[in-house]
């Protein structure tokens, strides 16, 4: 795929050894050619949910904003403007203000609706009033509440035809809409836990995670903790309650999910760290791990990617350390962990989920 002349490429630099898995779907394709040929000039372009960095290569020229939700996006994206010689651009999040207002943006509508809702907000709140957005999604994930998030920002809300089954949608005439943030309560074992729209199970902690802390086994040993993956932080402030002194470690891949759990458990020992791997951790430097491992990535579902975080947990892990993991029962794990681990068991099961216990 090219613009102005030029081609690129684009890889998925992910975690992922699936080489069949595309870094860019028509839909990314049907926006880019709906903004071309608008012959738009903008004067601030932002992009929402560009995954792997198609749109911000082949945008580039405009000096757009890229805003971000997950760190692996931001390495992948960096690594493509880099391997297409392209210098790295503005990146932001979606609780940011932006200095200068935008009159453009591009978004690709993620899985979420409450999510693509906050990049409207965002969007709302920090642009012109001419400003124009360009929205593309395929046509088998639509929903008739994408419009109606849609028409609570603009007046006007246009839809293309479809074209290898994406489509496209056009706003413009932004209302008047208080600023609001976007934060869902969630209670569990008598606390209510705040969580910012998008972050995964949006309206009560998920029912894996809630059976995996029923099962959980923690030892007064177990001094240096991660939690991997840890949404909103509800399984490391548990066992924070079992464990006060103990060094806790929070790290998620989603920005989202990492503001959430930095507004639900704080302290000297406790620590959050926004990344996708356990790069920043060295060798033999945890006494537990416990995860509840993302395996969707939007509307993919991709074992690929915490086959290798199981692999990394176990360089980190001390002799003798042990990584706890809950996931669903037909994922069948135990295959892969028992070639990393040499001893893998089941704490419990039931018909939907399935507990390992994995000692190095």
């Amino acid at each position: 795929m090219s613009t102005e002349k030029k081609k690129y490429t684009i890889k998925r630099n992910d975690l992922s050894a699936d080489k069949s898995l595309k870094a860019w779907s028509a839909a990314d394709e049907y926006l880019l050619q709906e903004f071309v040929a608008l012959a738009a000039k903008p004067a601030h372009l932002a992009i929402y949910n560009d995954r792997f960095g198609f749109l911000a290569c082949h945008l580039h020229s405009y000096q757009p904003t890229i805003v971000l939700t997950q760190k692996s996006q931001e390495k992948a994206i960096k690594a493509n403007l880099q391997k297409n010689y392209l210098a790295f651009l503005n990146f932001s999040n979606p609780l940011a203000s932006f200095e200068k207002e935008l009159d453009f943006a591009l978004v690709k509508v993620p899985k979420s609706l409450a999510l693509f809702q906050l990049f409207l907000a965002q969007i709302a709140n920090n642009s012109t009033q001419e400003v124009t957005v360009i929205a593309s999604f395929m046509t088998r994930h639509f929903s008739p509440k994408l419009l109606q998030i849609a028409a609570s920002y603009f007046e006007v809300v246009e839809q293309t035809k479809a074209l290898k089954k994406a489509r496209v949608m056009v706003l413009r005439k932004k209302k008047a809409v208080v600023k609001q943030e976007l934060i869902n309560a969630l209670a569990y074992n008598n606390k209510k836990y705040q969580q910012y729209s998008g972050v995964f199970s949006a309206d009560h902690i998920d029912y894996a995670t809630q059976y995996f802390l029923k099962q959980l086994q923690i030892k007064e040993t177990d001094q240096c903790i991660l939690d991997l993956g840890s949404g909103n932080g509800v399984i490391a402030n548990e066992i924070f309650k079992q464990n006060p002194a103990a060094e806790i470690h929070l790290l998620d891949d989603a920005y989202l999910a990492v503001a959430s759990a930095q507004l639900n458990i704080q302290g000297e020992n406790i620590h959050h760290h926004f990344n996708d791997d356990l790069s920043p951790f060295k060798e033999e430097f945890f006494d537990l791990i416990v995860t509840n491992p993302p395996f969707h990535f939007e509307y993919e579902i991709n074992i690929q990617i915490p086959i290798q975080l199981f692999k990394a947990c176990f360089r980190c892990l001390k002799k003798g350390g042990n990584l706890q993991l809950v996931s669903n029962k037909h994922l069948n794990y135990k295959t892969h962990l028992d070639k990393i681990f040499p001893s893998v068991q089941i704490l419990a099961d039931n018909d939907k989920y399935i507990i390992y216990q994995c000692v190095k």
